[in-house]
């Protein structure tokens, strides 16, 4: 096992949903195994959710648990973006904002060289700086959607380039290549409250500018192989050291017997299904479909004739008032044809099984690359977020095609979900979405390439100390 210069201690601080918390935990286990020491600090419900460590590694990961403060309009026991409706999420980010002072406890009160943050705690870096502890931004955004979004005094306001919506809908002055990366119209609508203040008190765009302005270096989610021209931009518009840390290929996470006994009956039914015959249909924890989108899915999926396996989440935690609901007979329409799953799904389990033949996806980064380990070619349909930036990056590169929509609001018709399934999936028209997924995966799943990004990544944090 490589090691480093140093035994180092870092401290990671995810944001609180498990888009994040998993990638930062993915992370850290990479790091643990050259025997450095891991504090993953989160709440105390998160970490009880998280997967659990293999032996060899419990040793170096240290599990913090900081209580969440309680806010108005944040329900009890809410303590990820899972558990709340969107518009919730708002109350989220205030209650995190309160573990400033607990966490700059527990860092005084420990030896730290590192603390590694996440997109939100505008704060982390100040707080790091004052304690003379060096400090990183872990981006679990990709390069593209980062570039895209621009240098810090962009996105604290500091430079008014975008001063409208339509001004995330074209590319901006400091991307020098031609790219089709930016949001359509429809897109920064959805995405319209990240630009503006919210009861947080503080602006996701703001947030974002404060991470990458504060931090020493910034880590991301990504290797230099797949997007060169975009880590070039990233240095070009943070001025400071930008280090990939590779995909960060999921492993397999075994779950507790309910969870076995779940991907038994799951497992029954693909391997009754002919080979490459069945999309898998999720869209991650954090995009919820409106009831309309939800229908014209279900009728797309119903006139495509293709098999199906739908991961539906009709509510975003038990606060959430608005209850999805499929069409009326769609259940009984589409029998033995088609799965609709309103309740865990083990979803690399499923992706990896042979008789999945392509993958209709919210373009979350890590359904992505879940998706590029096992070679199943991508039906994007984004909602929210970094969605629509990851969406136009597949697209470019012909590892995915997007579900035709309305530009102005990004309506779709179960045409639409039909056609592109069947294209991806079945038709001469979409071989080149089938064959890139399996030319690209050498890229995302290179074990050496990824041991090799942690070991420059750990000499860059050992030579560069404070107390150097």
């Amino acid at each position: 096992m490589a090691r480093t210069e140093e035994k180092l201690h870092i401290v990671m601080f995810p944001w609180l949903a498990f888009g994040h918390l998993i990638p930062n935990l993915e992370l850290a286990k990479l790091i643990a195994q050259k025997g450095h020491n891991i504090s993953f600090v989160s709440t105390p419900r998160n970490i009880e959710r998280l997967p659990k460590l293999s032996p060899n590694l419990a040793s170096f990961i240290k599990f913090v648990k900081l209580p969440l403060p309680k806010v108005d309009k944040l329900p009890e026991n809410a303590e990820a973006t899972t558990d709340v409706p969107y518009d919730v999420v708002q109350y989220l980010k205030k209650a995190y904002d309160d573990l400033e002072e607990p966490l700059t406890r527990f860092l005084e009160s420990s030896k730290v060289d590192w603390l590694f943050y996440d997109l939100i705690p505008f704060w982390a870096g100040t707080v790091a700086s004052k304690l003379g502890i060096k400090s990183a931004f872990y981006s679990i955004c990709t390069p593209p959607c980062m570039g895209f979004l621009g240098p810090p005094s962009v996105l604290m306001g500091e430079d008014p380039y975008r001063t409208k919506l339509k001004d995330f809908t074209v590319t901006p002055p400091w991307i020098s290549f031609p790219t089709t990366v930016a949001y359509r119209y429809f897109e920064m609508m959805r995405n319209s409250d990240a630009v503006s203040d919210n009861d947080s008190g503080i602006s996701d765009m703001y947030r974002f500018g404060a991470v990458i302005k504060n931090c020493d270096i910034v880590v991301i989610r990504g290797c230099t192989e797949f997007e060169p021209e975009w880590f070039q931009v990233l240095e070009n518009i943070y001025q400071k050291p930008v280090l990939p840390v590779g995909q960060l290929i999921n492993r397999e996470f075994e779950g507790d017997e309910d969870n076995i006994t779940t991907w038994q009956w799951m497992k029954d039914w693909l391997d009754k299904q002919p080979c490459g015959s069945v999309v898998y249909v999720a869209f991650g924890s954090e995009a919820k479909p409106s009831q309309d989108e939800v229908t014209q899915i279900a009728l797309g999926l119903e006139e495509s004739k293709i098999r199906f396996f739908w991961v539906l989440r009709v509510q975003r935690g038990p606060w959430d008032p608005d209850v999805l609901r499929l069409p009326e007979g769609f259940e009984e329409r589409t029998k033995g044809r088609g799965i609709v799953c309103t309740s865990w799904a083990p979803q690399l389990k499923i992706l990896s099984h042979v008789a999945v033949g392509g993958f209709l996806t919210h373009s979350g980064w890590t359904s992505v690359v879940e998706a590029v380990q096992n070679e199943k070619p991508l039906i994007l349909l984004a909602f929210l977020a970094d969605q629509g930036l990851n969406a136009r990056v597949l697209e470019e590169k012909k590892m995915g095609y997007s579900v035709p929509r309305d530009e102005r609001d990004g309506s779709i018709t179960s045409d639409a979900i039909a056609n592109s399934i069947r294209l991806v999936m079945v038709e001469d028209e979409g071989r080149v979405y089938r064959e890139k997924i399996k030319e690209v995966k050498d890229l995302f799943v290179n074990t050496v390439r990824q041991e090799k990004y942690i070991d420059e990544l750990l000499h860059y944090l050992s030579r560069n100390l404070s107390n150097c």
